[in-house]
């Protein structure tokens, strides 16, 4: 009885302590546990208030609208519409692909467009929504809403796409606006978001970062599925400056269609101020196709045309200028006193050099001509003997002076230098000493000389306002830029030769004998000071002299001459000067003369620098003057 009692009592005090151990085991955990949901609850409610907060609210960039581009009258050259796009995430979606598969099957998506997404993907972060097309209609808009618990990461997004109201008309001044390449990415977060889009040439580029504007942003609630249930919160994006043009659209627009189907260029400036008020380059692109995305078929179709619509002819085409060159070789004798403007020289229709024959246009020849005559008949005899006794540096130190072998700093992209050669150069270049037939040559405009159409207006304003260096601009107000533009700096030439050369070139227009007396203004008040040009693009050998050439029009295009002409007015009271390069025209005085006369005429009757912008045209919508 005794030893069972015992055992009873051992039994018991061993569950005891496994009791309380057990209870001690529990109380622990229960503790463990206490402490947890306290820290949880109280000590980290912050962390997952706002985690909980981030799960329900997104934020997005918003994209603020581009800044507007207007001519001087205030008419709208680049604005923005409206567009809907649908985008995918794929940090949202399960599976890109099966995204992109099932979103095929309700609005059209190419294969192309999946290729470029998928690519596209590999390079941006997975929380970058990704474009897959723009520009959709309503109906495709409602499809896509319908069926989007079915399509995972896609969402459709309102955004503004840029548009070109006149089309190819200002193509070359405007540039145009593209989606951001890899190399273009910058710290920028703009530059991330879907269907974002940045200058790519022209003014669109130079002043892309003032015309751009800074992003917004929106905080909006959504369900656990991704939907957007509605927007919280909302700070717009500063839209981006303003940016006002010196080119008059109407006169641009006239000067497009006066080219009709040549290839070539003209540029229109103010010969006290720069401001230039038309600068055309023909053929040209629609920058609305690049706004919304080329088709490969419209690519090709660009890069393939031997006319080159891509190239602005107008500041990064380089050509021979050829006579149009002579008022340099003029200058530059003058200046160094080697021959006076009443001095004679005789041109029997060429001119011999060593073993060497040069010949002049006009195979008969001229006779006896001054300076102004040989100006206004072109005579290539006389320019040969000046250019020979001031020599090629002299003639490049007074090209330059008048704006040739520079750039001009005009505010487009790739603008070229062309070329006004020296002795130096060529060592340096080419490791040969210069010979004087290449000085003989380079007198007219030929050889290794070359200017841009740009380059030739400018020549032609500083000899119209006096010698003064003003330099072309088609920016009347730049985005934050206080203070009126400094004044041009004379460029120290005489006036009396500049006379000389002025009076010459009237002569070219209003002479018996000039080669451009055809076109004269209707009005016979208003005299015109021009000068034709026309520039080998290939050598003319001997054989073909001796047969006689055939008519430029009979050769293929790409081997007749380049047609140009520069020229101011009125000759008496400057204020505007053009110049014309028809790519491939045969003649200065045949294909170029009538389109810059043409151009001038219009120019001088619209007076667009003399005309104060209508009160409403900040408000109108654009339209032709």
């Amino acid at each position: 009885m005794v030893m069972k009692s015992d055992r009873d009592q051992e039994r018991q005090r061993v569950f005891t302590r496994r009791a309380l151990m057990i209870g001690a085991g529990q109380l622990a955990l229960t503790g463990v546990l206490a402490g947890r949901l306290y820290y949880l609850q109280v000590m980290e409610q912050e962390r997952y208030d706002t985690l909980a907060e981030d799960n329900r609210v997104n934020v997005k960039l918003l994209a603020p609208p581009r800044g507007e581009i207007l001519d001087r009258f205030g008419r709208k050259l680049a604005t923005n519409r409206q567009n809907y796009r649908v985008t995918v995430t794929r940090e949202q979606a399960k599976d890109l692909r099966v995204s992109l598969d099932r979103l095929a099957e309700i609005v059209e998506v190419s294969d192309r467009d999946v290729s470029r997404i998928l690519k596209e993907a590999k390079r941006r972060r997975a929380f970058v929504p990704l474009t897959v097309r723009e520009n959709l209609s309503w109906e495709e808009v409602s499809r896509i809403e319908v069926n989007i618990p079915d399509l995972p990461g896609v969402a459709i997004e309102v955004g503004l796409s840029r548009s070109y109201p006149f089309g190819t008309d200002g193509a070359h001044v405007l540039g145009y606006v593209s989606e951001v390449s890899e190399s273009e990415l910058t710290d920028d977060p703009l530059l991330q978001l879907p269907g974002f889009r940045i200058g790519k040439n022209g003014v669109e580029k130079v002043y892309d970062e003032a015309l751009r504007g800074s992003a917004g942003r929106s905080h909006v609630e959504v369900n656990a599925l991704g939907r957007i249930i509605g927007e919280l919160e909302r700070h717009d994006g500063q839209s981006g400056q303003r940016l006002d043009l010196t080119i008059d659209i109407a006169l641009q627009k006239f000067a497009v269609e006066r080219f009709g189907e040549e290839s070539g260029s003209a540029v229109v400036m103010d010969v006290h101020t720069g401001e230039v008020m038309a600068l055309v380059s023909t053929p040209a692109f629609d920058p609305n196709a690049f706004s919304r995305g080329l088709t490969p078929a419209e690519w090709d179709a660009l890069i393939s045309n031997e006319r080159g619509p891509l190239t602005n002819k107008a500041a990064t085409g380089v050509y021979p200028p050829g006579s149009t060159f002579k008022m340099a070789t003029a200058l530059a004798a003058l200046d160094a006193g080697v021959i006076t403007a009443d001095q004679r020289v005789w041109c029997p229709g060429h001119y011999k050099l060593g073993t060497g024959l040069f010949h002049c246009w006009r195979k008969q020849g001229h006779g006896h001509v001054d300076m102004r005559e040989a100006l206004e008949q072109s005579c290539d005899v006389y320019f040969y003997e000046i250019a020979k006794r001031v020599g090629i540096d002299r003639i490049t130190a007074m090209a330059n002076k008048l704006g040739l072998g520079l750039e001009t700093g005009i505010e487009l992209p790739s603008e070229k230098r062309g070329l006004t050669p020296t002795t130096s150069w060529k060592q340096a270049t080419r490791g040969q000493k210069w010979v004087q037939g290449e000085t003989l040559i380079a007198g007219i405009g030929q050889g290794f000389v070359l200017a841009t159409p740009l380059q030739l207006a400018v020549m032609s304003a500083r000899l119209a306002n006096g010698g003064l260096a003003v330099s072309p601009t088609l920016v009347r107000r730049r985005p934050a830029e206080d203070g009126e533009p400094a004044e041009p700096e004379s460029l120290g030439l005489s006036k009396r030769h500049l006379d000389i050369i002025r009076q010459g070139m009237v002569d070219v227009v209003h002479g018996d004998r000039g080669t451009a007396r055809h076109t004269k203004m209707t009005d016979p008040d208003i005299l015109v000071a021009g000068k034709t040009g026309t520039a080998q693009v290939r050598r003319i050998t001997m054989a073909e002299r001796r047969s006689g050439i055939r008519d430029q029009e009979d050769l293929p295009w790409k081997f007749r001459h380049h047609a140009l002409y520069v020229c101011f007015a009125p000759a008496d009271q400057p204020k505007y000067a053009v110049a014309v390069v028809v790519e491939h025209g045969g003649s200065g005085s045949k294909a170029a003369a009538p389109v810059a006369h043409d151009i001038l005429e219009e120019t001088l009757r619209r007076d667009p620098a003399g005309t104060a912008p209508p009160l409403a045209a900040r408000s109108e919508e654009p339209r032709e003057g």
